[in-house]
């Protein structure tokens, strides 16, 4: 399948970066059995993947700004588009040798995310979207579930950390939804949780206290796909909120419904 110059340049710089990453889980295996354990391995490769997608994707677009989970924002001289990056999103399933983790970019034309790729090295999965062309898994259009009865549905949130995060209103949330779907899952990779959503494999998805490299990708994916995605209030934008609700247009306004007033 042809693909616009574009993606090509982003799919690239995933792949080489997926790479190292893949050669890196190998390791975490021999890693776990030691005292110090693989956190700070970890914590290199997740870095080294950064400065690889840095390296490429500002090669092939010089003057883009970039926003990476480990590097923070480097400026560019054009002010009108930024790569929005998570070199590993699911650090704590690579962590334990858990293949459910992903090289998430997305690429902002000032405000609109205009394409998105999630790879995930693990397994060979590769997602792309770009605006008004489809979302695709390996070349496979993606259409999100349609299923129209929250009692048939499985949905996928996050959980806060250890001292991050509203624990208490997470439990209440998931007490709420548990009570009125098929399945709950928690994954541990919101970018992959948004995939799963656009390639109907999930049918929603809701997370709150998220980052925009977390985010950027998948929201075009899902997009593209014919989901609705935005944050808890149903009506903005989850780059600005910073949390997210996605799935067919049905389990988006179910989802908003139920989470909305329990914030209150």
């Amino acid at each position: 399948m042809l693909h616009s110059a574009l993606i090509n340049v982003m799919v690239k710089a995933a792949r080489r970066a997926g790479r190292s990453l893949k050669r890196d889980l190998g390791e975490i295996e021999n890693l776990q059995v030691s005292l110090k354990g693989p956190a700070n391995f970890v914590t290199m490769a997740d870095r080294r993947a950064e400065e690889m997608l840095y390296s490429d994707l500002s090669k092939a677009r010089p003057g883009y700004g970039f926003i990476g989970e480990e590097g923070g924002s480097r400026v560019g001289d054009d002010k009108t588009h930024t790569w929005i990056v998570d070199p590993l999103d699911g650090t704590t399933n690579f962590l334990h040798g858990i293949p459910q983790f992903a090289i998430s970019i997305g690429l902002q034309r000032e405000s609109t995310i205009i394409a998105g790729v999630i790879y995930n090295p693990a397994n060979e999965e590769l997602y792309i979207a770009e605006r008004g062309k489809g979302a695709f898994l390996n070349d496979q259009r993606l259409r999100v579930a349609g299923r129209r009865k929250l009692d048939e549905c499985v949905i996928a949130c996050g959980l806060p950390h250890i001292g991050r995060g509203d624990l208490e209103l997470s439990r209440v949330e998931m007490s709420e939804i548990q009570n009125r779907v098929a399945g709950l899952r928690r994954f541990g990779a919101a970018s992959l949780d948004m995939a799963f959503v656009a390639a109907g494999r999930l049918d929603g998805y809701w997370e709150r206290d998220l980052q925009p490299w977390d985010l950027a990708a998948g929201q075009i994916l899902v997009r593209e796909a014919g989901g609705i995605v935005s944050g808890i209030e149903g009506d903005d934008e989850p780059l600005k909120s910073s949390n997210v609700i996605c799935g067919n247009e049905f389990v988006h306004a179910e989802l908003v419904k139920i989470l909305k007033p329990l914030a209150k």
